[in-house]
């Protein structure tokens, strides 16, 4: 992590020096909370390179024969292993879900006022359900101004239409809470015919402001996993389009910490033998395997977002993948 962080300021410096970032931020709500985020998030595959360190040196000094010729099976051998695996995927599993979300609040406000403050602010063709019935639909929507280009609310009852609202923009005012319509035109669809309503200028209410369409892709890692729930439900009520990336969140915050299991047999069974190389063998061997875990995470995630494979499947598959292999080199493990 202390890598990590000579990296991460090589690469932030300018835009930290740029925008006058004051130093007890840097180190408390940006890189205490960075420390947290990405320890965290990589703490199988660093338990992985631990056991296999670890492991390796037992192995090099020929421990681990004297144990199994002293009568102690292997399995027996596994039992320090396993104890270590739960204490961690436990700890790591509610750092996923409630510790790490509250402190990313602070880190991800840290970035959007300090480092990406060329944050997006034009959102195109914005289609959205803002509650049953109720669709609305911007041509054009910035974030920054407050203001929607081509605007249409439609509200519906089943399969009927009862009303369709247009405006050129609409403008949304910070202090009544209200938005502004300019040139609109309202239709309402009723049993005796249609009922048409225009004007220059109107000041009403919606049941949506603009900070929904001012949200990134990772603001959901603010949220815990109560939060979540709740937010992918509205989402997907409104037809997001980013659900898969909210349900791989999701899943991976329960997938990741089961796998600390899985990396801690593969290194024990990797690094128990003695072989020519040493310590320095078992790193490597394991290093590439870490970086072919990563990739498998990768690619499914692709998959999950692009081809429509599910986000449960594409957070697990890894783990089974890896879960078939941990029980091929267990079974191969001297014993």
């Amino acid at each position: 992590m202390a890598i990590a962080i000579i990296f991460d300021i090589s690469e932030q410096i300018d835009d930290l020096v740029e925008n006058e970032a004051p130093l007890k931020g840097i180190l408390w709500d940006y890189y205490k909370n960075f420390v947290l985020f990405y320890g965290n998030l990589f703490s199988p595959l660093l338990t992985f390179l631990a056991v296999i360190f670890f492991t390796a040196q037992l192995a090099s000094r020929t421990e681990i024969v004297a144990i199994l010729s002293g009568g102690i099976s292997f399995r027996r051998l596994m039992w320090p292993y396993f104890i270590s695996a739960t204490i961690l995927a436990a700890g790591s599993f509610y750092l996923n879900n409630y510790l790490v979300p509250k402190a990313n609040q602070d880190r991800i406000e840290f970035e959007s006022r300090y480092i990406h403050t060329y944050r997006r602010t034009l959102n195109q063709g914005v289609h959205k359900q803002i509650s049953p019935g109720q669709m609305i639909y911007f041509d054009k929507f910035n974030s920054k101004s407050n203001i929607g280009y081509e605007f249409t609310l439609e509200e519906w009852d089943g399969i009927e239409l009862k009303s369709k609202l247009f405006a050129n923009y609409v403008k949304w005012d910070s202090t009544s809470q209200t938005w502004s319509l300019e040139n609109y035109y309202l239709r309402t669809y009723e049993e005796d015919g249609e009922r048409v309503e225009e004007g220059k200028q109107r000041d009403t209410t919606f049941a949506f402001t603009p900070k929904e369409f001012a949200n990134r892709i990772n603001d959901i890692q603010r949220m815990n996993v109560n939060e979540l729930d709740d937010f992918i439900e509205e989402q997907r009520l409104k037809g997001d389009p980013n659900i898969p990336f909210y349900l791989i969140e999701k899943h991976t915050r329960n997938a990741l910490p089961f796998s600390t299991y899985i990396l801690t047999i593969i290194g024990v069974a990797m690094s128990s033998r003695k072989v020519r190389g040493g310590i320095g063998a078992h790193i490597a061997a394991g290093l590439a395997l870490a970086v072919t875990y990563i990739l498998a995470m990768k690619v499914s995630t692709v998959y999950a977002t692009n081809a429509g494979l599910d986000p449960l499947y594409a957070a697990w598959i890894p783990n089974l993948l890896y879960g078939v292999l941990a029980i091929y080199l267990y079974s191969k493990a001297p014993k």
